[in-house]
């Protein structure tokens, strides 16, 4: 998801007295508070809720909005919610860790795993590197609007039938050319996995992350599976600008896979964002490799390997990933000091504001 960073300062007028500088600071609208309202006035989310977690290692949780349109209900704090491509982080995890264990080698053409799978008009796997898809540069072409239909009529894909769809179009520019998001390259990476490991990639995923640093709200839905396990508010889409937003919280988001099928909760994202970059899911190398990055061609970002990095407002940089899927609209990140955040609106983000909007949310959780 291409994005953009726009932040309003918040400004305190200069006190005289100790006094009255406590107060002005008491009465300082909370931003990430301020956030969420955002994204409900402006991006006409029903829902919206976020997790902080500051250097202090002091966890927030905020909510705003309702979480059930039909019944009025409260969003459930810290609910399990789609986060949609931030399931590209995990993925790309699963890889560095092959990678690590020498089962798969970054530069190495896809052909090497899926020998004849990947060909297509301008498409060949003996072009295109394991680095290529992480880092989307690959020229994959994307497949996500061919397969919206699948996901909301509760159709199930399996990544071979994916894959298909996305095959049918033409290769989006020459490999190692420029930067070009595509959910195909995840299809593809977890294709690999399956092949190098001999399981099914949810499996994987489960045991190479989940377990390992004990997101206890997160999982990869099964075959079929279109209800959220857990409590959540309720996820929205509009089908029109304009139109009154319809409930599409059970869904079969199989088509999204390895790209974006994952179901987690505001503060998981956190300890998964912080275990990773504390060291804990790689090993320097490949930690290295992933926070390597090329340009997205906004002043400031850089992609690496399944990961954005992004420029903070009050200086520094976070390492984070969007995600949006019928019902939902995710942004996650942490810091090298010990930050983490991330917001979600129970509408799927459908322009680039409402995308920046929940960039600046986390931000200002950041910054604060």
């Amino acid at each position: 998801m291409r994005t953009r960073l726009a932040l309003t300062a918040l400004a305190l007028a200069t006190a005289v007295t100790a006094g009255v500088a406590a107060s002005a600071t008491a009465a300082r609208p909370d931003p990430v508070r301020q956030g969420l309202e955002t994204l409900l006035h402006s991006d006409g989310a029903p829902g919206a809720l976020a997790s902080v977690q500051g250097r202090d290692g002091l966890v927030r949780a905020y909510t705003a909005g309702v979480g059930d349109l039909d019944t009025g209900a409260e969003v459930p704090r810290d609910g399990q919610v789609r986060i949609g491509s931030v399931t590209k982080t995990f993925t790309a995890v699963v890889v560095l860790q092959l990678v690590g264990e020498g089962k798969v080698r970054l530069d190495d053409p896809v052909e090497t795993y899926l020998p004849g799978l990947v060909r297509g008009k301008g498409i060949d796997g003996r072009r295109i590197t394991v680095r290529q898809l992480l880092q989307h540069t690959s020229g994959l072409p994307d497949y996500e609007d061919d397969v919206t239909d699948d996901i909301l009529q509760r159709r199930y894909l399996s990544p071979r039938d994916a894959l298909d769809v996305a095959l049918r179009h033409e290769a989006a520019f020459a490999p190692g050319t420029k930067w070009g998001y595509s959910s195909t390259n995840c299809l593809v990476a977890g294709l690999i996995v399956q092949q190098v490991t001999g399981r099914p990639f949810a499996e994987e995923v489960d045991k190479r992350v989940i377990e390992r640093v004990g997101l206890r709200h997160t999982y990869f839905p099964a075959a079929g599976e279109i209800a959220i396990r857990e409590r959540h508010p309720q996820g929205y889409r509009q089908d029109r600008p304009g139109a009154s937003p319809r409930n599409v919280t059970e869904i079969d988001p199989s088509a999204a896979w390895a790209g974006g099928a994952m179901v987690s909760t505001n503060s998981d994202l956190n300890r998964f964002f912080s275990a990773l970059l504390g060291g804990r899911l790689l090993a320097k190398a490949q930690l290295g490799q992933m926070r390597t990055t090329v340009s997205v061609g906004a002043p400031g970002y850089g992609f690496g390997l399944g990961i954005m990095s992004v420029p903070l407002s009050c200086g520094g940089v976070s390492w984070a990933h969007s995600g949006a899927i019928p019902g939902y609209g995710t942004w996650a990140a942490a810091t090298d000091d010990g930050r983490a955040a991330s917001v979600t609106m129970t509408l799927e983000p459908k322009t680039n504001q409402a995308v920046k909007h929940l960039e600046n949310a986390v931000d200002a959780a950041l910054c604060r």
